[in-house]
């Protein structure tokens, strides 16, 4: 891995306006590069460039099947050179070994799922009756920015910028100042496979300078952003100035409901790979267990052992898929999930698995099981993004749903039953965007991704997702 990244803006490789900033390994706790920091400037220069590919028409004016291929081109591209982008992917972010791997291949999927898309974007015609003509157009906003988060870096930003380039618009993305490294392969990806220049700038940069300068820079015409509540409403504000259409993904305490005919031993996998992937720090994590009472004792039991037999492992030696789990991204966000989970104690929950830092160099975390969780605490109310589930134990389906949806958030949920009218029935009730029955992250790229209530609003993934970056222009015509 290289010491030193450089942004890319405008079509060049540039140093950052506001100097460097170093990267940390999470699995070490060392830095392990410098990259460069835009500033308000930098921001300036690429909103100029994507306004400027925009306004020319280039990816509109081209046949939309050809735009498709490039896209799907550098999915093919990042299939070529996983190994090399999962390594910086590794050491940058923490995870282990084969989640790297499989979030390159993602990234791949992306690619290849919205190229595929690009020649599908159509419009309708509407009947007038005699002497008229009507129909509607999809046309891209012009400059999409794209604000990233840490946590699935390259997932994340390739469902924006292939859905971006599909609908024909100039994509700027900001990546996170902890994960910004293995950004540059988009870059490279995109040089090789001929995306025009002015279509793509990527950059990192602090969020109260570079992020807020592209928020409520004039030249931006549509935003998409994932990470915090807090910080999603500051975007929204400032988006909503300049009357800029977002989309926001900002979280969850998604719940799974274990009806009492529940396959438990099937469950456990879903455990391993809902809450203990990515070592919990992801958006739709299995962060609640509401259990029948029924079977309360035997699923706990259960879900401990899982637990207890996932190694904590610095990321680049964790290469056995679903064997073992990398640290958190930085010793203040280990620090915050130990604190909330000493917090449960004190309100009388149990630990019965985990709940301490790792005994490792780096921000590791212990996989954490609570039990004798209460809905009102804030355990069961708080996003940890972290390795800590909380079990919570309901008598009937009503009570089960009254737990489920008794968050501010509604991202994802879930329903395990043997019982396919119990289980329509349960997720019809439950007040989230995707539900899953009897596999936690069932569906795929194709399956759209959203929020309810807090976890806030606009779709990523599927067909749908391409519906937020394009805007609907109606020609009537009067003919004789």
């Amino acid at each position: 891995m290289k010491s030193y990244w450089q942004n890319y803006i405008a079509g060049d490789w540039v140093d950052g306006g506001a100097g460097r900033i170093d990267v940390e390994n999470p699995g070490t706790g060392k830095v392990c590069a410098e990259h460069a920091l835009a500033d308000a400037g930098d921001v300036d220069r690429a909103v100029g460039a994507a306004r400027d590919f925009a306004d020319a028409n280039i990816w509109t004016d081209m046949r939309p099947m050809a735009r498709g291929r490039i896209i799907q081109d550098m999915g093919r591209w990042f299939e070529a050179h996983i190994e090399e982008i999962a390594t910086v992917l590794c050491t940058e972010q923490g995870k282990a070994m084969w989640e790297a791997r499989g979030e390159v291949g993602n990234a791949a999927k992306y690619f290849d799922y919205f190229g595929a898309q690009a020649a599908l974007i159509e419009g309708t015609s509407i009947p007038l009756g005699a002497g008229y003509v009507d129909f509607t157009a999809r046309e891209p906003y012009g400059v999409s920015a794209q604000i990233i988060p840490w946590n699935f870096p390259l997932e994340i930003a390739s469902r924006s910028i292939a859905c971006g380039f599909a609908t024909g618009n100039a994509v700027i993305v900001k990546t996170s100042e902890l994960t910004p490294c293995a950004s540059e392969f988009f870059v490279r990806a995109a040089k090789d496979c001929g995306v025009p220049k002015g279509a793509l700038s990527v950059f990192t940069g602090l969020g109260p300078d570079a992020g807020a300068a592209r928020a409520r820079h004039p030249g931006v015409d549509q935003i998409v952003f994932t990470g915090s509540v807090a910080t999603g409403s500051a975007i929204a504000a400032a988006a909503a100035n300049n009357i800029v259409p977002c989309v926001l993904e900002l979280g969850g305490k998604s719940a799974a409901v274990v009806h009492e005919d529940a396959d438990l031993e099937s469950f456990e996998g879903d455990i391993r790979r809902g809450i203990f992937v990515n070592s919990g720090q992801i958006c739709s994590a299995l962060s609640r267990v509401v259990v029948h009472e029924n079977v309360h004792d035997e699923l706990v039991e259960r879900i401990a052992d899982v637990a207890m037999g996932v190694k904590m492992s610095i990321g680049a030696e964790a290469t056995e898929p679903l064997g073992a789990m990398g640290p958190m991204i930085s010793a203040g966000q280990r620090d915050r999930a130990v604190g909330m989970v000493a917090e449960a104690e004190r309100q009388g929950a149990r630990v019965v698995a985990g709940g301490r830092a790792g005994n490792l160099p780096g921000f590791f975390m212990e996989p954490t099981v609570l039990v004798d969780v209460k809905a009102d605490m804030a355990i069961a109310q708080e996003e940890v993004f972290g390795p800590v589930v909380s079990v919570l134990k309901y008598r009937d389906e009503a009570e089960a749903v009254e737990i489920a949806n008794g968050t501010q958030y509604g991202l994802v949920a879930g329903v395990f039953t043997r019982d396919l009218d119990r289980a329509t029935q349960t997720a019809r009730a439950l007040k989230a965007g995707q539900v899953f029955v009897n596999e936690w992250f069932a569906g795929g790229v194709e399956t759209p991704f959203g929020g309810y209530g807090k976890s806030g609003y606009g779709r990523e993934k599927g067909q749908e997702a391409l519906l937020n970056y394009v805007q609907t222009k109606n020609i009537a015509i009067r003919v004789r």
